[in-house]
């Protein structure tokens, strides 16, 4: 794919406020982060502090691209803003998909993006992995899909952004979103049937969180409160994933990648996690 589009952060968006502790953009100036007062996330321990794109890169920040798997490439910001979490540009024959957002967009990291194809689509996992969802839709001027759950999360509302409901939700060829409900109630994953691999891959956030030892996932309704997700909601999420096969698994943050055996990986560790949970043997 090749395109010739300029890629641009809009003025408005360079100067509306982004939280420092989570990276979410917000509409308007406030005195508050709701994402942070909840309890799944924290207000930083020097309380509500902001900042803007313009900010961010007056102060050094710039964009950062890399492969993470095969026709995946992670996209991200140096230093990192907010929780530090990548995005994922899936690379298709039917238009690129950025999965995830981050706190983070300027001209040169959208030129970047615009010569690997540019976004037709972008999806988001859950509300901390927002970023600055609103001001990539514009620039790249593709629909943002949010489910329906979370969309009183939505610090930045736009026409743009499309709220789906039901259990799943195809957006592109061979890309289906999965609402498996934990973390959040409108927590997202997305399958792609169609990888260059052709065994399928899973995109979790850290809806299905890709752990340190990299054969297994966790399930949390806090991760930095360690908050553990309840049982019911975990075997609801199975259910819904169980149809569709998967080798690799793409986790929040970079490097958090299942490579194979990914569908049996999320059965083992739902299993093991309940097990702890529920106390059995």
């Amino acid at each position: 794919m090749s395109s010739s589009k300029r890629v641009v952060v809009s003025a408005t968006g360079e100067q509306l406020p982004v939280c420092r502790t989570c990276g979410v953009q917000y509409a308007a100036p406030r005195a508050d982060c709701p994402i942070c007062l909840d309890e799944r996330q924290y207000v930083g321990w020097e309380g509500q502090r902001w900042t803007t794109l313009a900010e961010l890169r007056a102060a050094g920040h710039r964009g950062r691209v890399e492969e993470e798997g095969p026709a995946v490439v992670g996209v991200g910001a140096v230093p990192s803003v907010g929780v530090g979490q990548r995005a994922l540009l899936i690379r298709s024959p039917s238009g690129n998909v950025l999965w995830d957002c981050v706190g983070y967009l300027d001209d040169e990291l959208g030129a970047e993006i615009e010569a690997l194809g540019g976004i037709s689509a972008i999806a988001v996992s859950h509300p901390h992995f927002y970023g600055v969802m609103t001001e990539w839709g514009r620039a790249f001027d593709a629909p943002v899909y949010i489910n329906e759950a979370d969309r009183d999360w939505v610090a930045r509302p736009d026409p743009l952004i499309e709220y789906w409901t039901g259990d799943t939700r195809p957006i592109a060829p061979g890309m289906t979103l999965i609402n498996a409900g934990t973390h959040f109630a409108g927590g997202t994953v997305l399958h792609w049937a169609d990888d260059p691999e052709g065994g399928g891959a899973l995109f979790s956030g850290d809806i299905f969180m890709v752990v340190m030892d990299r054969r297994w996932v966790s399930f949390m309704y806090s991760i930095p409160n360690f908050i553990p997700e309840r049982p019911s909601t975990v075997r609801r999420a199975l259910e819904l994933v169980e149809p569709f096969e998967f080798e690799r698994i793409y986790g929040g943050f970079w490097g958090r990648v299942v490579r194979a055996d990914g569908s049996a990986a999320v059965r083992r560790s739902a299993d093991r996690y309940l097990r702890f949970v529920e106390d059995r043997p």
